[in-house]
Formats: C-alpha cells, structure tokens, sequence
C-alpha cells in the first residue's frame, strides 16, 4: 500500500511540445487553469514556429492528466503532435504555474 502511494507521489518534470492550431485559441489560458487544478507547476508559452512549449512538474499521476488534456487542449485548438520529454536536471523548484508572453 504505501508503494503504490508513494508511486501517485512522485514528482516528475516533463517539456511538451505541442503542434497544430494552437496559437489564438486560447490554449495557454486554458492550460493554466487545468495545470492549476492539477496542482501542478511551470509555464506555457508561444514558439515562433507556432507550437507551445510547456514546462510541468508534479505528481505523476496529475502529469498523466494533463498530458491527456494537452492531446486535446481547449475547443477551437486543433492538436496534430504532443511531444514530451522527462527532464532529469529538476534542482530549480518551480512555485507556481504561470503564461510567458
């Protein structure tokens, strides 16, 4: 029993990258408000070739929440590829989850 708990816990921090019509639809707002639900820290921002990059760390099993809403993203997104990479280096402890402009 506390391996499993100990298992839902655990922290991770992930990069994704996410592809397709995903700039002026609202994306990094409503990734926030989820990411703030799941409690989970970081940042979203726009890239210059039109994707989103996202910086999130938290418990696992909330990162495998908010990968699955990544997928998908708010209404009006339309997303083609997620790619997501764990970061190793996590020594930076992230406070609170925030939109870069």
């Amino acid at each position: 029993m506390i391996s499993i708990l100990k298992h839902l816990l655990m922290m991770k921090r992930i990069r994704i990258y996410v592809h397709g019509k995903v700039q002026g639809v609202f994306y990094r707002h409503n990734t926030k408000k989820i990411a703030d639900s799941l409690n989970i820290k970081g940042w979203v921002r726009n890239k210059e070739d039109g994707s989103v990059e996202i910086l999130a760390e938290g418990p696992d099993v909330n990162l495998k929440k908010f990968i699955e809403w990544c997928k998908v993203g708010p209404p009006m997104a339309r997303v083609e590829r997620l790619d997501v990479i764990e970061e190793k280096n996590t020594t930076k402890k992230l406070s609170d989850f925030e939109i870069i402009w």
